[in-house]
């Protein structure tokens, strides 16, 4: 550890390093020191003089004696030592915790493309200073050598940017349940020298609706020295009744093919129990006067209108309809949303579920777009609506009258029982070009020549377009 720099920053590197970084035989010779330096008043401390024997000026030296050794004999006897909670003054400035006061804490809800390494800071309440509307709340820290290691030996996910970051997240201070990021108005977030980019708003199509702004984690490391160096971060908010708190953390950042190979690993429900679960949707309810003898699942993501290739959907969905694991990553990862895009009720990550046995029908079944489970679990294709986009676009009309049974007459020149079928009309043509036709028809006949062909009718015989 440098021993060069200023006192308050010389005593928080000095109490980091017993922190983070702090062995056995490291917390060994601190105990030794400290009952060395100590081992007379903890004699007096353990056969304690009446107090009608000690002077007034004796007795205010030892009680400050007593109230120093008091908190010391706390941090050193105690096997889980809790510096921020002695020592919060001098590991941020955000703000102080009551002495002797356990207030419950600020949790932050898990981010699945972020996996928590260490937490540099607990999430602490923004404290305003003054009246003023604009607040800034200084924070210094140090990083140890092991967490410096981690993010120079990371890998890139783009140019610049690590997957082991160091983030700043910003809730409400609330303790009643974990928070979900929230910045506070007028946010700004400057590391050592340099203001940090703080994710912008998105813009809204809808008129009269406000932009919404994404509060993620804000990415710090590129701005930081990565050394024993202490870094600085102040935080510029708007203090206009509301309580933030933030915090520090080292976190990998995750891709969504990585969630996806996690999910494919974990995640996968043995088609046997989605198969029992098809039967207890179709179970017959005795309270019901209809029965429900199938349910129809599409085998088309809604997301992307593409076939399936994973089929997801979260456990606590009522629906057997899932969408595609891979889109609904990749879209979250973009924007995170975790809605379930069928039912539009919360889909978390750590809810999904791939469902086993509709992957096994997708690749069994590969000329439908859907399929009916039926109330024994089994399964049947639906191709009736595929067959019935490849027969004409407009319905066929027959005009004249055909046999008794509805059939269409045939398309030769005889009906079925050898009868003349109904002719052909076409109503695409005038009605005036039709009559100058006939008439001319008719002159031809008269003369001796032979008969001059009909146009050729562009539909069959017997039918006729509505169109």
């Amino acid at each position: 550890m440098s021993k060069s720099g200023l006192k308050h920053e010389l005593v928080t590197r000095a109490l980091q390093l017993v922190q983070f970084d702090c062995s056995p035989e490291v917390f060994k010779k601190i105990k030794e020191l400290y009952e060395t330096r100590y081992a007379k008043k903890s004699s007096e401390v353990a056969q304690p003089q009446p107090p009608q024997h000690r002077s007034p000026e004796a007795l205010s030296i030892h009680s400050s004696y007593d109230r120093g050794s008091t908190v010391a004999r706390t941090s050193i006897s105690t096997t889980n030592i809790d510096y921020p909670a002695l020592y919060g003054k001098y590991l941020n400035g955000l703000g102080r915790l009551p002495p002797k006061v356990a207030k419950p804490e600020v949790r932050l809800v898990k981010l699945p493309f972020y996996t928590t390494l260490d937490e540099l800071l607990k999430p602490t309440e923004l404290v305003p200073q003054n009246n003023e509307k604009l607040q800034e709340s200084p924070c210094i820290f140090a990083l140890t050598p092991r967490q410096v290691e981690l993010i120079r030996n990371s890998r890139e996910l783009q140019p610049g940017v690590k997957s082991v970051q160091v983030v700043l997240r910003i809730c409400y201070t609330d303790t009643s349940s974990p928070q979900e990021d929230q910045y506070p108005p007028n946010i700004a977030v400057k590391v050592n020298h340099s203001y940090c980019s703080v994710p912008g708003y998105y813009p809204s199509n809808k008129p009269g609706v406000e932009p919404k702004r994404p509060c993620r984690p804000i990415n710090l490391t590129h701005l930081m020295y990565l050394s024993a160096a202490t870094n600085r971060i102040t935080v510029t908010w708007g203090n206009y009744g509301k309580s933030y708190s933030v915090g520090l953390y080292l976190v990998r950042q995750m891709t969504s093919a990585e969630l996806l190979q996690r999910l494919k690993t974990i995640g996968i429900k043995h088609p046997e129990l989605c198969k029992a679960l098809v039967k207890e949707k179709l179970r017959l309810d005795p309270d019901s006067e209809i029965a429900t003898t199938g349910v129809r699942v599409s085998l088309i993501c809604p997301l992307v209108k593409m076939r399936l290739s994973v089929p997801c959907r979260a456990e606590t969905c009522a629906h057997l309809q899932c969408f595609d694991a891979v889109f609904y990553l990749q879209m979250n990862e973009k924007k995170p949303t975790w809605m379930c895009p069928v039912c539009d009720k919360p889909a978390p990550y750590d809810q999904l579920i791939i469902d086993g046995l509709l992957s096994k029908i997708l690749t069994e079944c590969e000329d439908a777009d859907e399929i009916e489970y039926l109330v024994d679990g089994s399964w049947c294709p639906i191709r009736a609506e595929k067959e019935r986009s490849c027969s004409p676009q407009c319905p066929i009309l027959v005009l004249g009258s055909s046999d008794v049974n509805g059939l269409l007459p045939t398309p030769n020149g005889n009906g079925e029982n050898g009868k003349a079928t109904a002719d052909v009309v076409d109503l695409t043509l005038d009605s005036s070009s039709s009559e100058e036709e006939e008439e001319e028809d008719e002159e031809d006949d008269d003369d001796d020549e032979g008969p001059q062909p009909k146009r050729r009718c562009s539909y069959e015989k017997g039918l006729v377009s509505a169109c």
